[in-house]
């Protein structure tokens, strides 16, 4: 009886949650109404066009110097398959294929705050598992990312679901860490934490189980990438290491480290100009070897760290 009021509980609070979401997006902000043309998702559309009429979406990248941002094609490429397929399906016009995603994103966004508040409540935080789902939901970066039609929800969707499946089911987790990787690379630095995790929680052969483990990870990624590899893999790798090489340009009037150096330093750009932020990142790494942090912890200061110390980018 107690576990049926328990899951009837549950049940409750996320339909809540939900209507929460949906009130807030539909009703009150009114996402559905913004232009997003010329913005991020409007790129992953054109990109789908691209691959649809033939064209390699990687290979632009080639006729640039690895500095200015023409917006190239800077994320492995699952989504861009997702983009070219619903396309394919007779949703052809911009309008008419973000009036399909938008649903599908906010979906999402309700669905990572039904995560967090579920997760929180199994460990006996049933306030604070509230607490943490409202603060999703109303934080000003959720916020715009709704507002902007962004694919960063489906990606942080997978990797907090991958968080919660690591103690038990490892290989569905890495799976999703996997998923993840796939839509958006934009937590690549988790992958030696990952790899770290595989290797302790390992009973009988650490060597062949983070191996097993790295398979896992790179499988979704490299199987959607492979054409485009051998389509041309100069591109692709010069188009997805673009993101480390360009000049450090930001959204806001904050400029980062690298950038504030680039002023009295113009040749600190490109893959040097990310060393503090890798220095930084390692004792996280070092951290969690010497099983000093845990894992929530770990992926939140990468997190942290990346926010605080690398430039926000544009793809």
């Amino acid at each position: 009886m107690m576990i049926s009021q328990r899951k009837s509980l549950v049940i409750i609070c996320l339909i809540l949650i939900a209507v929460v979401g949906v009130v807030i997006n539909v009703k009150l902000l009114q996402v559905w109404n913004y232009n997003t043309e010329g913005h991020d998702i409007y790129y992953s559309w054109v990109e789908g066009k691209r691959i649809l009429s033939g064209q390699n979406p990687y290979a632009r990248v080639l006729s640039g110097n690895m500095r200015e941002n023409q917006k190239y094609a800077t994320y492995f490429p699952l989504f861009y398959w997702l983009s070219a397929l619903t396309q394919l399906l007779g949703f052809q016009d911009y309008s008419d294929w973000i009036s399909l995603w938008r649903p599908i994103f906010l979906m999402v966004n309700i669905g990572i705050a039904g995560l967090i508040f579920y997760h929180l409540y199994n460990h006996k935080l049933f306030i604070f598992g509230w607490f943490a789902a409202l603060l999703w939901l109303l934080n000003r970066w959720t916020l715009y990312v709704s507002i902007d039609s962004n694919l960063d929800f489906i990606a942080i969707f997978f990797l907090i679901l991958s968080l919660m499946l690591l103690p038990k089911q490892k290989s569905t987790a890495f799976l999703m860490f996997s998923l993840f990787l796939g839509i958006k690379q934009i937590a690549i630095f988790l992958l030696p934490l990952y790899l770290i995790w595989a290797w302790q929680s390992s009973e009988d052969n650490p060597v062949k189980d983070t191996f097993i483990a790295l398979l896992l990870i790179l499988v979704i990624p490299g199987i959607t990438s492979l054409p485009f590899i051998l389509w041309n893999a100069e591109g692709f790798f010069k188009s997805i290491l673009f993101s480390a090489t360009r000049n450090p340009d930001g959204h806001v009037n904050a400029p980062s480290l690298d950038g504030l150096i680039t002023l009295s330093n113009p040749d600190f750009i490109g893959i040097k100009a990310k060393l503090p932020m890798v220095l930084v990142m390692s004792l996280v790494f070092l951290s969690a070897m010497k099983r000093q942090i845990g894992i929530y912890t770990s992926a939140l200061l990468r997190g942290c760290l990346k926010s605080l110390i690398c430039y926000i980018q544009a793809p």
